[in-house]
């Protein structure tokens, strides 16, 4: 008896839930519009009015993109899947308005071993919750399914975002001068970065579970490793509209420095007191239990800031009072001085960290 002819399901792709999951979707997808979205979820592509940008005498559109790294481990260990969305707007939207953009739509990707339509449904759920908190709308997006290359309980996450800004308004290191101040935003935990190294040292070096209670943490190891990024997008776009501000750093892989020096013009050097704040216990907890040395966890991890801006000096109180306004806990964490012939680096961290 001859066998039957191969199908699309014999090889592993199930378009019948992929169907299920969009339908799913819908309702969260829905909730993260703006006025300027046309049409719905379903199209081949996301349209959004462009005329909305007439008001801008020279509009600059912003493109970022980005993924959420093996913190994606994480939640498919605990079997928690509405939030690691948030962590993918975060590391999209926040790179968006560090030179001033505000957000305006996203699109995103989604990568399963298998598609289980209650968890995709899940991850888009915290993909629209994200861009709602980030003011933009989720347009569009894909969902893959790759058997045979992923396992069926593998998944990836990225996505893009598109903003803008007017040109004359574009932050950044051109506009950074002698005497700014350095405000420091504080993160949610790690965030989205490290995750590699925190894997390591936490579980392979230490061997814990992700079900231990930390008393440090005052919660599960797993539930401090899952927190979302925060999103400061409305928060930046809210400095700018309150007083001036000079630039912003995105503090993400790379660690605190090296996002700081991106925007530090040549020249001048930004001076970070670290004795200004005491990172979260994670950190800590990192870098005792795999006998990490400091400048390997500052070089990898934001270390309990995610967000930086610069502004004058006579723009620090109305930037404070703002930030505080809507419940970021900030403060000033350094200056912006000369960098003279000996100073290499353009970014300088002194002190230790407060205990």
């Amino acid at each position: 008896m001859p066998e039957s002819g191969s199908t699309y399901a014999a090889a592993g792709v199930d378009i019948e839930a992929g169907d299920r999951a969009v339908e799913l979707m819908k309702e969260w997808v829905k909730k993260a519009s703006r006025p300027e979205v046309v049409g719905g979820l379903g199209g081949f592509a996301g349209l959004f009015d462009a005329s909305a940008l007439a008001r801008y005498q020279r509009p600059l559109l912003a493109s970022a993109t980005d993924g959420v790294g093996t913190k994606v481990d994480i939640a498919r260990r605990m079997g928690v899947y509405d939030t690691i969305g948030r962590d993918l707007v975060g590391m999209v939207v926040d790179d968006l308005v560090v030179c001033g953009a505000e957000p305006l739509f996203m699109t995103d990707y989604i990568c399963v071993g298998k598609v289980y339509p209650e968890r995709v449904a899940a991850i888009v759920k915290g993909i629209a919750e994200g861009c709602t908190l980030a003011g933009c709308a989720l347009v569009g997006g894909e969902t893959a399914e790759h058997p045979g290359l992923l396992g069926a309980d593998d998944f990836d996450v990225a996505g893009a975002g598109t903003g803008v800004v007017e040109a004359d308004r574009v932050l950044g290191a051109d506009r950074i001068r002698t005497g700014d101040a350095v405000i420091a935003m504080a993160s949610s935990g790690l965030h989205s970065n490290g995750y590699s190294l925190v894997r390591h040292v936490l579980f392979d070096r230490a061997g814990w579970a992700l079900d231990r209670e930390v008393p440090e943490l005052g919660r599960t190891l797993g539930e401090e490793l899952l927190e979302p990024t925060r999103i400061y997008s409305l928060d930046c776009l809210a400095l700018t509209r309150t007083t001036e501000v000079h630039a912003f750093s995105h503090i993400t892989g790379g660690g605190l420095a090296n996002n700081l020096a991106r925007v530090i013009p040549e020249g001048l050097r930004a001076v970070v007191d670290r004795s200004t704040w005491t990172p979260g216990a994670i950190f800590e907890l990192v870098g005792q239990a795999g006998s990490v040395e400091r400048l390997e966890l500052e070089k990898t991890l934001n270390m309990g800031v995610g967000m930086m801006a610069v502004v004058p000096a006579d723009s620090v109180d109305v930037a404070l009072t703002t930030l505080a306004d809507r419940g970021v806990e900030a403060w000033v964490s350094g200056e912006i001085t000369e960098r003279t012939g000996g100073d290499a680096e353009a970014v300088a961290l002194t002190g230790d960290h407060a205990s």
